[in-house]
């Protein structure tokens, strides 16, 4: 280059005009060519432009358009359209002084955009590290194919700084984005690798109540994605959002709580009082959702759904208590502020008289559409209450309605004890045998003895007899002995068992894996097949079936029927056994950092009757009765002749007759494809 062309680039906001001066001089001087030089140049005016002060909301009215393949309303995003998430997404914004973001909410408030404009505003404005967390690794690639690759495509600002995910471009993949001073990665909270990736500065957690307790078994997954941000100090920015689930476990009520606990405070469009929408305050007459409305707190005057939208815009949030750590803010919000269009009050109060009832469909209702945590009761019901109510099954061992039977086994060291359970429809269950096998595991005889029960039969009302379908031994004491007695059974009416702690399980049963047995003192590799149970979750489930009422005899003999879940007791069992059966209770503890959990503690040292009862239930899950087809149930009901629905509740089409039930054989497990199967669980 010539001596007398050097240049200095200006440092002033006038980039712009001295660029046009300069433009021809620097062309020669660089000898690129005209395209050439005006790329560079290109380059040189944006680094010169300081960057548009905009707040997460603002730029996403100017930048991010919805695709029709994953939004209702596809077209530019408005924040109008949900004016609650302004002030959410704003403290996303570098220049707020909120470190950690907590967002509590229901169903289709419109969160998982609020948090997709705050990525769309990182690649574009304000680049860095970020890790995005969703609840599973498959969730975080269907999260990345079904919502990240249409924000990207579909916004212009966003396409022209991240490529296109190729498979030779390691930097831009399903799990990969990089952009220009940054990139985002994606994982599942079940992946401690992905949790421990790399430092960031930016933090997305979603739906962190679906989070498994531990990122495989190295730690709460939102302990260890938030030791990302340690080199960040005073920059980093934490977005926790999630709809809640259980009171005492759920993660986002507990940072929720921690908070400045923020309402959103709209006023009444009759007497403007500023109120947060309660559910209390929204009613209707007696079974007409239809005619539901919100009733102000200060005038009691009804509000209409059509004056929602002016609410909205007028709302303010406000803070509701004080936070120990001024850096850390929280919102809650629930379906009652969901825009027209997205969720009515009238739908709401649909859905949740459709939830009365059932105590499931409540939980839903209470987290999906208040966005609050179900309260699980944990109180055992007092065993007086459960001796009051034994019954006399009429001289039959098996009373009409029980279709299969399981057993639960619990293998302690001077006895192994037995309980057997009938099942029917709904999960209804009738204790029909208890058994004390003395002599433990060391003793042979007692495993002989054991042996035997597969092969015994237990008559029906109608005359007929069963097998244990499907028998449950825990492998909590003696593993190898436990796994020895069941290879030498078979695995199709035996299945060794292991008790997992904790609530948050994707299922309550999880497996088979194959594990190494050792018979006489070798290893087996793949000797026995172990299925892992959620303990606790059946160990609810049962307290819930206990404390169901009734009916009276009155309503019997109106034809009222047991609800479904009922347990049966019979006359015969004593009040100790009866004691075990209630001897824990559902306790919150606190670790030392203050955490809260839920766990169930012992409240006497005998429950061997609730652990045989929750080991029986977890094999009527394995056979599959949980998700039974109502044909299937219809065959049960066949081949014990009897009838456990009145007609009008049966489902009308006509099933094929069953065939006879064999004479002989061990019970199998309904496959769910094979719609002609019927389970071989009882005996001419």
């Amino acid at each position: 280059m010539s001596d007398s062309t050097s240049t200095t680039l200006p440092t002033s906001g006038s980039a712009s005009d001295s660029a046009d001066t300069t433009n021809d001089d620097l062309t020669a001087d660089l000898d690129l060519g005209f395209d050439g030089a005006e790329d560079i140049l290109r380059s040189w005016r944006k680094g010169m432009r300081p960057d548009p002060d905009l707040t997460v909301s603002e730029w996403a009215d100017a930048h991010r358009w919805l695709s029709s393949r994953g939004a209702a309303e596809p077209g530019r995003y408005r924040t109008a359209r949900a004016p609650y998430l302004r002030e959410i997404m704003d403290a996303l914004s570098p220049r707020h002084p909120a470190q950690r973001v907590t967002f509590m909410k229901a169903a289709q408030v419109g969160a998982t955009e609020a948090g997709n404009n705050w990525i769309g505003f990182v690649i574009h404005h304000a680049p860095g590290p970020m890790l995005a967390v969703l609840p599973s690794l498959e969730l975080a690639k269907r999260t990345s194919r079904g919502r990240l690759d249409p924000l990207i495509a579909d916004s212009p600002a966003l396409r022209e700084r991240v490529n296109p995910a190729r498979s030779r471009d390691a930097g831009n993949s399903m799990l990969s984005k990089e952009f220009p001073g940054g990139i985002l990665v994606l994982t599942g909270a079940n992946s401690a690798t992905g949790l421990r990736s790399m430092p960031a500065r930016y933090i997305f957690l979603d739906e962190v109540d679906a989070y498994p307790a531990s990122a495989d078994e190295e730690g709460d997954p939102v302990t260890l994605a938030e030791a990302r941000t340690t080199t960040f100090s005073h920059r980093r920015k934490v977005f926790m959002v999630s709809t809640p689930t259980i009171r005492g476990l759920s993660r986002i009520e507990r940072e929720f709580e921690a908070s400045d606990q923020r309402r959103y405070f709209v006023p009444c469009p009759h007497c403007g009082h500023m109120q947060w929408l309660q559910f209390e305050r929204l009613r209707w007459d007696k079974g007409r959702p239809d005619t539901a409305a919100y009733h102000c707190e200060g005038c009691e005057k009804p509000i209409a759904e059509h004056h929602k939208a002016r609410m909205l815009e007028r709302g303010e949030w406000r803070a509701t208590a004080v936070s120990a750590d001024p850096h850390s803010i929280g919102f809650h919000i629930s379906a009652l502020y969901s825009p027209l269009g997205w969720k009515s009050w009238q739908q709401i109060a649909r859905e949740w008289l459709s939830a009365q009832g059932s105590e499931e469909m409540l939980r839903a209702a209470r987290n999906t559409l208040l966005g609050e945590t179900w309260v699980e009761s944990g109180d055992a019901p007092e065993w007086q209450r459960l001796a009051e109510r034994r019954e006399t099954y009429g001289g039959v061992q098996i009373p009409v309605g029980g279709l299969f039977l399981t057993a639960g086994v619990d293998v302690q060291k001077d006895r192994i004890e037995v309980d057997v359970w009938a099942w029917g429809r709904g999960l209804e269950s009738w204790l029909v045998d208890h058994i004390v096998i003395s002599g433990g595991p060391d003793d042979p005889a007692c495993w002989d003895k054991l042996t035997a029960l597969l092969g015994r039969t237990w008559a029906c009302a109608n005359g007929a007899v069963m097998l244990i379908g499907k028998l449950a031994i825990d492998t909590g004491y003696e593993a190898p002995a436990v796994y020895a007695w069941a290879r030498k059974q078979g695995f199709d009416q035996v299945a060794p068992i292991k008790g997992l702690e904790g609530f948050n399980r994707a299922t309550p049963v999880s497996g088979p894996t194959f594990v190494d047995a050792t018979v006489g003192g070798k290893r087996l590799r793949r000797g026995a097949r172990l299925w892992s149970v959620a303990t606790a979750t059946f160990k609810t489930e049962t307290y819930r079936f206990l404390r169901l009422e009734r009916p009276s005899d009155e309503d019997r003999a109106l034809g009222a029927l047991d609800a479904p879940g009922t347990v049966h007791l019979p006359d015969w069992i004593d009040t100790e056994w009866l004691k075990q059966l209630v001897a824990e209770q559902l306790v919150t503890v606190r670790n030392k950092r203050g955490y809260a959990h839920q766990e169930w503690q012992k409240m006497r040292e005998r429950n061997e009757a609730l652990d045989t009862r929750v080991y029986a239930r977890a094999a009527a899950w394995i056979m599959g009765a949980d998700r039974w087809d109502e044909a299937t149930w219809r065959r049960l009901e066949a081949q014990a002749g009897v009838e456990t629905r009145p007609a009008a509740q049966v489902a009308t089409p006509t099933e094929p007759a069953a065939p006879a039930a064999p004479k002989a054989g061990t019970p199998t497990t309904p496959r769910r494809k094979r719609r002609a199967y019927t389970p071989n669980f009882m005996r001419d």
